[in-house]
């Protein structure tokens, strides 16, 4: 079974935000796999180790400095790596991610493919629904249990108030939610290993962006909060202030 898993380089979520001339400034900012494709990674792993001869692929679309990234992945335990390089790629949107992600996977013989959620620079959500839409295979969303059976696979995703099972043939694509499962982390036999294992850098023409961010700027402050009395008697005018400046009520 040939497994793939698309990921990207973003920064950490604890990192403090700093926008400079409209764009997110990089100097100081701690960089990390996207939180929500170690769901992914996890995933592949744990089917690659269920069946036998099976691979798994890892592949991202961006700079050259998310070779750390996917370095990591390898040493959790997948298979080869493909950087697919631009310097321009961590700006990209969406669309023209998924463009090049699919591009790089149709003609591999790709039973699974994985993807986080969503990454958590853009909240997006929307590339690995894209690119299974490219490929034409069908994809299940915020996957939060998995279970792969004869030539098909079977997830349950979240919905208000309930759970919903999905059932969809192989070759299929998953976004990977948390609760899935919980992230190995990398050993130190891995992380030797990974440095012996193939991880191709392949210069990548980007396009024309489909969607552009013009500009970017940092939420106002938070105005400071004001107390409205004391006991009961500050009551009324805690409800009035929720219901009229507010507004949550």
């Amino acid at each position: 079974m040939k497994i793939f898993v698309c990921v990207k380089r973003v920064p950490a979520t604890t990192t403090r935000v700093v926008v400079a001339d409209g764009k997110l400034d990089p100097s100081g900012v701690e960089f990390v796999l996207n939180p929500y494709d170690e769901y992914a990674v996890e995933q592949a792993l744990q089917v690659k180790e269920a069946v036998a001869e099976s691979t798994v692929t890892v592949i991202s679309f961006g700079s050259g400095d998310a070779k750390k990234e996917l370095r990591t992945v390898l040493a959790m335990g997948a298979d080869d790596a493909l950087l697919l390089q631009n310097d321009a790629a961590p700006h990209a949107d969406g669309a023209t991610t998924a463009q090049i992600l699919a591009d790089a996977i149709r003609d591999q013989g790709a039973d699974l493919v994985f993807f986080g959620k969503q990454a958590v620079d853009r909240d997006q959500h929307g590339v690995g629904a894209a690119v299974a839409t490219h490929l034409g295979m069908p994809c299940i969303t915020e996957a939060v249990t998995f279970e792969l059976g004869d030539g098909k696979v079977v997830c349950q995703r979240e919905v208000e108030g309930a759970q919903e099972t999905i059932e969809a043939p192989l070759p299929c694509a998953v976004t990977c939610m948390k609760g899935l499962n919980e992230p190995r982390f990398a050993s130190l036999k891995g992380i030797m290993a990974a440095k012996k294992k193939t991880l191709e850098m392949r210069p990548t023409e980007a396009g024309a962006a489909l969607v552009e961010v013009h500009n970017m700027t940092m939420p106002p402050p938070r105005p400071a909060g004001r107390i409205v009395g004391e006991g009961a008697a500050a009551v009324p005018e805690l409800v009035r202030a929720l219901r009229e400046e507010a507004k949550v009520l």
